[in-house]
């Protein structure tokens, strides 16, 4: 199960990136920022990215809503907090 929960999170994060919903700090490794772009942050279906076939699992459809939720609400809305600094706090 912790493997399958890892490619889960992996493939939402693929799904996310490449639709422009969000984007890393080109700054700050590991932070990721929330573009705000409605549309994209929308759950697509993973067959239609095109990964290899080992990244993508039938996963249930409210455990991806729950992923695209949690990376969503993670994320840092609209510029990078490192970047900022403590001006815009």
């Amino acid at each position: 199960m912790p493997k399958q929960t890892y490619d889960l999170a992996a493939a939402v994060r693929h799904a996310l990136e490449t639709t422009h919903a969000v984007a890393e700090c080109p700054f700050h490794r590991g932070v990721v920022i929330r573009v705000g772009d409605d549309a994209a942050e929308n759950p697509r279906d993973p067959a239609s990215e095109k990964p290899s076939q080992k990244q993508w699992q039938p996963w249930d459809e409210a455990a991806l809503r729950k992923e695209f939720q949690r990376q969503l609400g993670e994320a840092a809305d609209g510029y990078c907090p490192l970047c900022a600094g403590p001006s815009r706090r």
